[in-house]
């Protein structure tokens, strides 16, 4: 589309061209150029108002693309939650965090299409000894460090754990629990008690670096099962370093019993301390080497400290 004025020269160049029929001429060069130029205005507003809906059909666009976004942004994430359902509410000592709880429990899978969302059973202590743990030690998976503290001897709860505060994606037991699982749990509180101690008795005192927590140790050692009849207490051995090499262990770092934790740390290189452990800060009720050490044992170790590492930055 030209411009005015470029049509304006272009009948200037006319009326030029044919002087004899300029008035004529003129009278219909005027007519013809209102005309003209009404049309472009008609044209001109009609590409404006285009461009003005076009303009205004995007912005709401954008606008509605936005809003989507945001909402998308800021919708809220579930999050997973622990779900505790007292069936019996207990009237005994309340587990809270250093009491040793004694337990007996079931599990199951969580499956929200069988009954009451139990599914495949994996694990019981029915029928078999009490389960006993220290709480607020880690020494369980969260979903029962978050559960069982706040019940009272006597009383059976019910867990439903999210698979984040059980084994999350590793799953457990080669394929029982699978990656992710949910978990139910029925929990029966038998008894709370006081956390018992590690008796340590120097044999001698070291004098090199002290052994703390987060410190990697390096050690040799000898372990019994405590028999309070025999010489010493110390009755079958189960294991020694001494013919081995020495073991080392970061204290604190979840890789020993929490009687190694405890017993250890305190000690100087060179010294050496014998450790008389509760079977509640050892193996519990669980048996070790298919029953070279059996359930509730209570454990003597002999243990000589060569050498302390820094704590791991």
């Amino acid at each position: 589309m030209k411009s005015p004025l470029l049509i304006s020269i272009a009948l200037a160049t006319t009326v030029c061209i044919h002087p004899v029929h300029a008035q004529e001429q003129k009278t219909e060069q005027k007519t013809e150029q209102k005309t003209e130029q009404k049309t472009e205005q008609k044209a001109e507003q009609k590409v404006e108002q285009k461009t003005q809906q076009e303009s205004a059909t995007s912005a709401t666009a954008t606008s509605a693309s936005n809003a989507a976004v945001s909402q998308e942004v800021s919708a809220p994430v579930a999050i997973p939650v622990l779900e505790k359902i007292d069936t019996v509410v207990g009237t005994g000592i309340e587990a809270v965090a250093g009491k040793t709880v004694v337990v007996h429990y079931s599990g199951w899978l969580r499956d929200p299409q069988a009954e009451n969302q139990r599914g495949k059973a994996f694990d019981s202590s029915v029928g078999r000894a009490p389960f006993s743990f220290n709480l607020g030690e880690g020494r369980v998976i969260r979903g029962w460090e978050q559960g069982v503290p706040g019940m009272k001897v006597g009383g059976k709860r019910t867990l439903m754990i999210p698979s984040t505060l059980a084994y999350g994606s590793r799953g457990a037991g080669k394929g029982v629990i699978p990656p992710d699982a949910d978990l139910i749990f029925d929990i029966e509180l038998l008894d709370v008690i006081k956390m018992p101690e590690v008796e340590k008795i120097d044999s001698k005192l070291g004098k090199g670096d002290e052994a703390k927590s987060g410190n990697t140790v390096t050690v040799h050692y000898t372990g019994w099962l405590r028999d309070p009849k025999a010489k010493g207490q110390k009755g079958k051995e189960f294991d020694s370093s001494i013919k081995r090499e020495p073991f080392s262990f970061t204290i604190n770092g979840g890789e020993v019993i929490r009687g190694w934790d405890l017993g250890v740390q305190g000690m100087k290189v060179g010294g050496k301390r014998t450790l008389i452990i509760p079977a509640a800060l050892a193996y519990g009720a669980r048996e070790v080497g298919n029953g070279l050490i059996p359930a509730n044992s209570d454990l003597i170790f002999d243990v000589r400290l060569l050498k302390v590492s820094p704590a791991k930055k």
